[in-house]
């Protein structure tokens, strides 16, 4: 912190200044942070960098830190310190993202509960830089009142302070990124601003009572005195500052504004005496004395409860009031007994115009540190040999709109011009009509593959295995189903004999019906018996494929010998007309064509991928950034990412002649495509009025058909296994659920009607009603001897 918070009370005497008439501003403290790890980790993760080659500085940074914000007293070298830092912090912010995993923990300057805990090296920054603000103050404070070369000092520093201030709200508190301490925002740092510029102007006053100036001239500066605290009573009556601002500065603002207004008029009388303008002099003696008498009552009230105003500065006002009062009786006797000049009144007096000379100049060193890098001020700039964050950035958006262009645009128009081409040749049969005509004896590879894939899956039989136990499988989870049903049908029932016969108010009566425990249980059923209907409804789909592609099915899954014999084959080529061999030639070069076009193809796509692989955006975009900062006057650059914009196009170029290219393979695969259409139509004649090739086509037709109906019905039956093997597991838990409902509501059923531990089981459907056999009891229970004993046999 600067001070660190277990040090805030040790220095708050050093810092307070409480017996000057001036204010300084509190430091903001803040808790122990170190760079080191987390720094070193980010270098290791992000940047792909050894962070050993960068401990020197991160040893220097952390020592920068605890030097800054550890000082117990204000003195030059702690304001070096904390520039030196702040200078490091500005450069490094061109290195790092802002939300580097380091926390930083500041408190409020003028509230020690108030405190701000985040990942923001903005928010870093803006508190060293009040703190910087605070330190210039502090030392204006400290310099003397009392010879000009002191107050020349102490006016350069509240100045600095100003412009510190100044700066802080305007370019630096607009980047953090986190909620701020009030002691930041922009109405306080507008507060502090305009009470930095107040005291520096105070300090021309002081020197120009030293210097002996001109009265007319000490009036004037003193009435811009008294205008600067009536802004900064402006800027610091905001709401928002109520609990933020020091409670006894209103008071002080207000009481240095109302006696420097009456130094104002009193210094303008005392030039109006030299002048001979005795009348005025007069007026304005009354229009000091009036400013001395609300400075009066705002001071008495104030010893009198709060105690808030400074004692120099109660000792100004007294001082002053004696002074105006002597002189506005000997102005008013003077002119009453000598020169009988007119007295204007205060309403027709000249407003005294201020004479401004205190400003806010931020030390340069503070709006542009990068040029002091590598100077005495702020040494060699930390992490130098980094590449900025701001390059990752831009190289990591060059990746997405390279891989956008490539991929997605145009390796996706190579393949979508591959794929309509298959789609074109697979509507026409093609090459398989052609092989089939080249080849009239044996099988083409695609059915022969097929064949293959269906004899390892067990042919015909496999399908229909696959398939039973599909079947299986959902009349198992019907039955399950069903078991869970009856379950609950059964205590349905039962519920409803038990009540039966019952007396209003009895425990029998009061027992909640089924229907109200069961509608979860029923709604799940009812759900699972949907899903299992549509499964079986899927599987009839299924079965009906199989039963009508079985022979098909059976024939795939026998040798390759026995599908040879059956498909219809030719012993001598068909056509033997040279008009239809010619076409036929023409066919297949056409098609040869198509597969070099494809193989081609793949061969421009890997290239196409390897550029783009090789394609490093990094050099160029590190030969801008030297460029931009080389039209720089300082080496801390924001760098935006839009200023690479133009590297982006350049890099991007290169793939320009790729559109053109794909174009050209678009029109030259349509014009193949027509060439082969025609070609087809030509050989689907010449073949058209040879039976035997036609039965052949069929054939083969049909196996294809039968391949890609085999594959659907397998990958369905095994994503089907799986289903039922899930939807088992579900059901079995859902029958037990109404299996342990129906049986804790048979028990509780045994309990109303009386039937205890170790007693016979007993048909609860012929459960007697309690209530009812209370009232068939015999009211008489005198023995009669006339009736028979009767002995019940033993159980």
């Amino acid at each position: 912190m600067f001070l660190f918070k277990q040090q805030q009370s040790a220095a708050a005497d050093k810092n307070g200044n409480d017996n000057s008439a001036l204010l300084a501003v509190k430091f903001k403290t803040t808790e122990k942070t170190v760079f080191c790890k987390s720094l070193s980790e980010y270098i290791a993760s992000s940047y792909a960098e050894p962070p050993e080659a960068y401990r020197d500085d991160l040893r220097v940074l952390d020592e920068l830190r605890e030097a800054a914000t550890a000082a117990l007293d204000v003195n030059a070298n702690v304001l070096k310190r904390n520039i030196r830092y702040y200078g490091q912090l500005s450069f490094i912010l061109s290195k790092f993202p802002a939300d580097i995993n380091v926390k930083f923990t500041w408190y409020n300057a003028f509230d020690s509960d108030s405190t701000v805990t985040c990942q923001d090296l903005y928010f870093e920054r803006a508190s060293v830089l009040f703190n910087i603000g605070a330190i210039y103050s502090q030392l204006a404070c400290r310099e003397s009142r009392n010879d000009k070369d002191s107050l020349n000092r102490a006016f350069g520093y509240f100045q600095n302070a100003a412009g510190v201030f100044s700066y802080l709200q305007s370019n630096v508190v607009s980047e953090c990124r986190t909620q701020l301490t009030t002691d930041l925002s922009s109405y306080m740092l507008t507060t502090l601003e305009n009470l930095m510029l107040c005291q520096a102007q105070e300090c021309v006053w002081h020197r120009s009572v030293l210097s002996h100036m001109k009265d007319a001239n000490v009036a004037r500066v003193a009435t811009q005195v008294a205008e600067f605290y009536d802004l900064a009573i402006e800027s610091g009556s905001h709401g928002s500052l109520s609990n933020t601002i020091p409670a006894y500065w209103p008071d002080n603002f207000k009481a240095k504004k109302l006696y420097f207004y009456a130094e104002a008029q009193y210094r303008k009388a005392q030039d109006c005496l030299a002048n001979s303008q005795y009348g005025e002099e007069v007026a304005r003696m009354q229009a000091a004395q009036e400013f001395c008498n609300q400075t009066n009552e705002l001071v008495t009230y104030d010893q009198r409860w709060s105690k808030h105003i400074r004692a120099a500065v109660v000792d100004m006002t007294r001082a002053q009031m004696e002074q105006v009062s002597i002189n506005r009786t000997r102005a008013e006797r003077d002119n009453d007994v000598i020169y009988l000049d007119p007295v204007p009144s205060s309403l027709s007096l000249a407003t005294i115009s201020p004479y401004k000379l205190a400003q806010s100049k931020a030390p340069e060193i503070v709006e542009n540190p990068g040029k002091f890098l590598g100077e005495e001020e702020l040494g060699p700039p930390l992490f130098k040999g980094l590449v900025p964050f701001v390059i990752h950035q831009a190289a990591s958006l060059y990746e997405d709109r390279k891989d956008q262009l490539v991929s997605n645009d145009l390796i996706n128009s190579l393949d979508e011009l591959t794929a309509n081409c298959e789609s074109a040749l697979n509507s026409l049969n093609l090459p398989n009509a052609l092989e089939a005509i080249k080849k009239p004896i044996g099988l083409p590879p695609n059915i022969l593959v097929g064949a293959d894939e269906i004899r390892s899956e067990g042919g015909y039989l496999g399908i229909k295995r696959l398939l039973d136990n599909a079947i299986a499988a959902n009349n198992t989870a019907a039955g399950l189903l069903d078991t869970a049903e009856d379950a609950l049908n059964k205590e349905a029932h039962e519920d409803l004999r038990i009540k039966q016969g019952a007396s209003a108010g009895s425990a029998r009566a009061k027992r909640k019906q089924s229907g109200e425990l069961t509608n979860t249980l029923r709604s799940e059923i009812a759900k699972y018996r949907g899903i299992v209907g549509k499964a079986h409804d899927s599987d009839a789909v299924i079965k009906g494929q199989v039963d009508t592609w079985s022979k098909f099915f059976a024939l795939l899954g026998s040798p390759r010998e026995e599908i040879e014999r059956q498909v219809p084959s030719t012993t001598a080529n068909p056509i033997t007309d040279p008009h239809h061999s010619q076409i036929i030639q023409r066919l297949q070069q056409y098609l040869d064509e198509v597969s070099i076009m494809r193989r081609e193809r793949l061969k421009s796509i890997d290239k196409l991928k390897r550029i783009a692989l090789e394609d490093d955006v990094t050099p160029a975009l590190n030969e801008e950034m030297q460029r931009l900062a080389a039209q720089s006057s300082t080496p801390i650059l924001k760098f935006e990412l839009h200023q690479f914009e133009e590297v982006f196009s350049q890099q991007l170029d290169k793939y320009t002649s790729w559109r053109k290219y794909i174009a050209e393979e678009r029109e030259a695969q349509s014009e193949l495509l027509d060439s082969i259409r025609e070609a087809n139509q030509a050989f689907i004649v010449a073949r058209s009025n040879h039976p035997l090739l036609q039965q052949r086509d069929k054939a083969l037709s049909n196996l294809e058909t039968a391949i890609k109906r085999y594959r659907e019905a397998s990958f369905n039956l095994h994503d089907g296994s799986r289903f039922y093997a899930s939807l088992e597991g579900e059901l079995l838990k859902l029958r037990e659920g109404c299996l342990d409902f129906a049986m804790a509501r048979h028990m509780d059923a045994l309990e109303l009607i009386g039937v205890g531990q170790g007693e016979h089981p007993i048909d609860l459907s012929q459960a007697p009603d309690q209530d009812n056999q209370q009232q068939q009891q015999p009211t008489n229970l005198v023995w009669d001897p006339t009736m028979p004993l009767k002995y019940t046999s033993p159980r």
